[in-house]
């Protein structure tokens, strides 16, 4: 079938839904995905919501955004968001990457380099909207328009000339919700550009200068924490509450019983969770106490608001609730007097917490701060623990990469020597390390459940990461055997979690996720059951 062809001229003008998504014409899934029929079907939008909600990109919703009823209105969104544009460019306001932003506009030479190594365009057929560079493309030609001197009169001698019309704007909007922010075209590019961050410049734009947000990120996440003290909506009683019945179940499922270190000054390592581990996958912090007790590490857990959540999606999207997070993260460590944060299984937390903190953590706000990967390892190689990986011998198990992690961060080896200390076979995705794919839900896209978002997500941007899982264990498919994906990252295990039920990957190719500290818990002799329970979650 033809690609699709849409120019920028048509992102900007044409009228109605500019690209209508075709299955057929999507990357084919290795066995027993092979055939469409097989896969999750892509669900319209009601004919009611189409008409109300801005969607005329490709007919998804990720800011279920009201269409403006009048010009005026229209005029007022495309006047602010210009004004946004203009302080994007301003280092007075724009303190966390105006360098590289300002180096990719000015020096892309368009070599498509970047198209080879986005898994969200060639896994769509290589769908145009989705190209890295059509979206950097029409920044690049808004910048030179409307940012640089003299610009509307280059722009019509150049024959690069755009319009910043509300169809274009509102079009632009939603894109930059159809990049999961992977990174992987930055890494590729010879010359450094980096179309991943004009993504999150993009997002900045609608919520910093126009109030316009996506509501999982901000309302129901940001600001929540802020509020309340986890972007889970869970109150430090709440999360106390939590902790005592973690405790109890520790005690019932390893026989071990101890209190978990809590507001402890002077420890040397606060520990950090991603809320969300504590509701929907406990054993994830039931394994790090048992290691950490096991191994008698001097840490803490906190009660204050914001210090029990790694969470900061301002990461993805606004420059002050991600500083207004990180800030709280520190104040945390600073009252304890720790030596030090260790950010638990969350891969953007650890982007958020170290990479990006950098900018706002100066002076006695500069703590050390670890990913959990390395003291993990370290407590393997230390002998600290008994160890018997045969333990889990019963499963295959491969590794998913976390983009912020392993591709930003270029944690790499830690996690594969935890994995040969405690299982046996243990085998590698293809491409892996920092080359590996995004697990399709990174950038808020995990906790985006609106409308028909969902079935995007499952079909398009986690595609690349199916196929890999699928191609891995592609010689054990069948269910008689059992096959775990370990995913240290809380918010990929989101991901995996919807995309692998929407596929009935467990019941069908018996297939589970999970984070890492469960296998090393389930490789240690002395807890006499399997920690590792083998059920759909």
């Amino acid at each position: 079938m033809a690609k699709s062809k849409v120019s920028i001229k048509d992102f900007e003008s044409k009228e109605g839904q500019l690209v209508k998504l075709d299955q057929s014409r999507f990357l084919p899934l290795p066995p027993p995905y092979d055939k469409l029929e097989l896969e999750p079907k892509f669900n319209e939008l009601a004919p009611e919501k189409k008409e109300r909600l801005e969607c005329d990109l490709d007919g998804v919703t990720a800011f279920k955004f009201p269409r403006p009823e009048t010009e005026e209105e229209k005029q007022e969104l495309v006047e602010k968001f210009l004004a946004g544009l203009q302080k994007l460019f301003q280092k007075e306001n724009n303190w966390t990457f105006l360098q590289p932003l300002f180096l990719t506009m000015e020096y892309c030479v368009k070599c498509q380099t970047c198209a080879s190594a986005c898994p969200i365009f060639n896994e769509s057929g290589q769908e145009e909207i989705y190209r890295p560079t059509f979206r950097s493309d029409i920044m690049r030609r808004l910048y030179k328009k409307y940012v640089k001197s003299g610009g509307k009169i280059f722009a019509k001698l150049s024959g690069n000339d755009i319009n910043a019309s509300w169809t274009m704007v509102a079009r632009l909007m939603e894109l930059c919700y159809r990049c999961t922010i992977c990174r992987r075209c930055a890494q590729t590019c010879p010359i450094g550009a980096d179309n991943g961050l004009v993504t999150r410049e993009l997002r900045k734009i609608f919520s910093q200068e126009m109030g316009i947000t996506v509501t999982p990120l901000h309302e129901k996440g940001s600001m929540q924490q802020l509020k309340v003290g986890s972007s889970t909506g869970m109150s430090t009683v709440a999360y106390l509450d939590n902790i005592e019945f973690l405790e109890e179940e520790v005690e019932e499922r390893a026989g071990m019983k101890f209190k978990w270190p809590m507001d402890k000054e002077g420890a040397d390592i606060l520990l950090i969770h991603n809320a969300g581990e504590f509701l929907a996958w406990p054993e994830n912090p039931e394994a790090f106490a048992i290691i950490l007790e096991a191994a008698g590490i001097n840490y803490t857990l906190s009660s204050e608001a914001i210090g029990y959540d790694s969470v900061n999606y301002g990461t993805w999207y606004d420059d002050m609730q991600f500083a207004r997070v990180a800030l709280r993260h520190v104040e945390v460590a600073k009252k304890l007097g720790v030596k030090k944060i260790v950010i638990a299984e969350c891969g953007h937390a650890h982007k958020a917490l170290t990479v990006i903190a950098d900018r706002v953590l100066t002076g006695d706000f500069n703590i050390p701060r670890e990913s959990s990967m390395t003291l993990l390892r370290d407590i393997i190689k230390s002998g600290r623990l008994k160890l018997d990986p045969s333990r889990n011998d019963d499963i295959t198990v491969t590794l998913h990469d976390p983009c912020n992690m392993v591709r930003l961060m270029g944690i790499v080896q830690p996690q594969r020597d935890v994995l040969k200390a405690v299982c046996n076979n243990f085998r590698e995705m293809t491409p892996h390390g920092v080359e590996n794919y995004c697990c399709g839900g990174g950038s808020g896209f995990a906790i985006t459940q609106d409308l028909n978002f969902p079935d995007w997500r499952q079909i398009v941007s986690g595609r690349a990461k199916l196929r890999q899982i699928l191609d891995v264990f592609q010689d054990i498919i069948e269910p008689e055997h059992k096959k775990y994906v370990c995913a240290p990252c809380s918010n990929c295990k989101g991901a995996m979690r919807d995309m692998f039920a929407a596929y009935g990957l467990f019941d069908r190719c018996n297939i589970l996720y999970g984070g890492l500290v469960e296998l090393i818990v389930n490789a240690m002799p002395e807890i006499e059951e399997p920690f590792l329970e083998w059920d759909w979650r």
